[in-house]
């Protein structure tokens, strides 16, 4: 089972990019299959000046969380970045490299979440319900009193 906090960064990490329009966001989960990380997000971008705007909104949104980078991977032109946040790793790519790497089949073995699903609001928290008061009955008109 993988900390709550590192599923809880996997959202913070796609809203990011989500926001900033990554192409074919992926999420999976290798906890099972790894021992240095416990998630892999993928996302293409759609051209290398894409690719750092994606790297620079995904940079402030895990700054703006006051969570540590640990690394960041990338050389220009090499259509590839990888963001290390621990439990957390991020592959950003163009579509090329992507094709190329193909890391979701390198990964095959782990599972894919539904990225859909980590981004949709959360439900907002029902309040109890509370049991209803049984009903009063109503005190009965005195009847009249028949004189014998």
């Amino acid at each position: 089972m993988t900390d709550p906090t590192s599923l809880a960064l996997v959202k913070l990490c796609c809203g990011a990019l989500e926001a900033k329009k990554a192409d074919a966001l992926c999420v999976l989960d290798v906890s099972a299959q790894s021992s240095i990380t416990d998630y892999l997000v993928l996302a293409t971008a759609t051209s290398a000046p894409h690719l750092r705007a994606l790297r620079v909104e995904l940079e402030k949104a895990v700054d703006a969380a006051h969570t540590r980078i640990v690394g960041i991977e990338t050389a220009d032109d090499s259509g590839w970045t990888v963001v290390d946040l621990f439990d957390v790793m991020v592959h950003l790519f163009t579509a090329e490299h992507r094709a190329k790497y193909r890391l979701e089949r390198l990964w095959k073995d782990a599972r894919e979440l539904d990225v859909a699903a980590l981004l949709a609001p959360a439900a907002p928290a029902r309040a109890p319900r509370k049991r209803a008061a049984p009903a009063r009955r109503k005190a009965a008109a005195p009847r009249p009193r028949r004189r014998a």
